[in-house]
């Protein structure tokens, strides 16, 4: 493969029908959002609303961060295949700030702001997200609606602590991705290996960080909206799927930039490569999904089976089956073969398909969990993930057009990615 030094020049030019397509998209969700709080007034589609904010502010802080984590173990294991469209993870690692001041606003707004419910048999002033252990009184002896277990709990299930670990975690994440974007811009301004370097040992504790920690903010940010119900596989399970949704957003997103004239100097190989990590990664989703419901299933402990006999209820049973349909027999046959990898349209399919999928999963995380009654699905679910996807690309897009060239011009392994070819 020929190398045009000119063609690395080239810059990201964000406008037309992308810039309109998610202001539009923007807007959608922002009716969909006040559709949920002022159209309907009641309590429990207020519940529903934020339970649907908490969905999609996850979704959106997961991508982001799968991006950081994308570019961290690239570093690590010294890859060169992925340097040609490494820009588009690091635009997800620009973005990832705005997206943790999102969370972290409707987590604040679900667990401070309360209404009325009854809360076995008594009244009670509970918050909107995480009611199962930040109502007041729960780890009060005194108290009539006291709980022994969330009591147990209650060194780590306070609204302090808990928050507190949030806003700790997502900064650090926040801030080696916001360190491995500006060495990679300083690398193409200064040339040399000093900030390869950097980018290499931020990389190394980066990863030591996140393998510790992402699986407490999983617990606390989804796992402790039923707090009774506890999984030491669940860390690795939202690990698992926040890393293959991330993938098929990036794969997603080269493939359309691609299609639309931008990176040329990427080849059906590096799409085939980037199809095998998606491709594995949804294997080890579903082999943790399956690990957790199999060993619930035998052991037929009523405090471990009660999570997923919430989600074989009527409105949940079929999306229960959808979800593994989706997220592990249609990449399974649409991604198995190699030439499936390395065409464009298929890969495409699928990454939309796994996009879905893990919106589907996160529901099936949240939704039995926070709506106990009145469940439904409409224009609440649909605006608001069109709202926060909109929201997405606009800002990615956006971080992306910012850059200089749309290639890491001085990565020393540069030459390797353009010349990337699996027989």
């Amino acid at each position: 493969m020929s190398t045009h030094q000119h063609s690395f020049d080239e810059r990201f030019e964000f406008a037309g029908k992308a810039k309109t397509f998610s202001l539009a998209a923007i807007v959608i969700g922002v009716i969909g959002i006040l559709y949920g709080f002022l159209v309907d007034g009641s309590e429990h589609h207020t519940v529903r609303t934020f339970s649907n904010l908490l969905l999609m502010s996850y979704y959106f802080v997961g991508v982001c961060v799968a991006g950081v984590f994308f570019l961290a173990y690239q570093y690590m294991a010294q890859s060169g295949w992925s340097v040609s469209f490494l820009r588009i993870p690091q635009a997800f690692a620009k973005v990832l700030g705005i997206a943790v001041v999102f969370l972290l606003v409707v987590v604040a707004a679900g667990l401070l702001l309360k209404h009325e419910e009854m809360h076995e048999g008594h009244k009670v002033m509970a918050p909107y997200l995480y009611a199962h252990w930040a109502t007041p009184g729960l780890t009060d002896p005194k108290s009539e609606i006291y709980d022994s277990i969330i009591a147990g709990k209650s060194a780590f299930l306070n609204i302090p602590f808990f928050y507190g670990t949030l806003v700790i975690f997502l900064g650090l994440y926040t801030y080696f991705g916001s360190l491995l974007v500006k060495y990679s811009n300083n690398e193409d301004a200064l040339g040399g290996m000093v900030n390869y370097n950097k980018s290499f040992k931020i990389s190394a504790i980066f990863l030591v960080i996140f393998g510790f920690t992402f699986p407490i903010y999983a617990f606390g940010t989804i796992m402790s909206l039923e707090a009774h119900w506890f999984s030491t596989m669940f860390g690795w399970y939202n690990l698992a799927a926040v890393h293959v949704s991330g993938l098929a957003v990036i794969a997603l997103t080269l493939i359309i930039l691609k299609q639309n004239g931008y990176f040329s100097w990427v080849n059906e190989s590096h799409l085939q490569d980037l199809g095998k990590v998606i491709f594995g990664f949804s294997i080890f989703w579903t082999y943790v999904w399956f690990a957790q419901f199999f060993l619930t299933w035998y052991a037929n402990m009523p405090e471990e089976s009660v999570y997923f006999y919430k989600r074989w209820e009527p409105e949940y049973k079929w999306w229960f089956w959808l979800n593994i349909g989706l997220n592990f027999v249609a990449p399974l046959f649409m991604l198995m073969k190699n030439d499936d990898k390395r065409s464009m349209t298929r890969m495409k399919i699928a990454c939309i398909i796994i996009i879905i999928g893990h919106w589907l999963d996160y529901y099936l995380m949240i939704m039995p969990g926070t709506m106990e009654n009145h469940r439904e699905f409409g224009i609440t679910e649909l605006f608001t993930f069109i709202g926060f996807a909109g929201l997405f690309t606009f800002l990615m897009l956006s971080a992306l057009s910012k850059f200089e060239s749309l290639i890491p011009k001085k990565h020393p392994f540069l030459e390797e990615s353009l010349h990337h070819h699996i027989q």
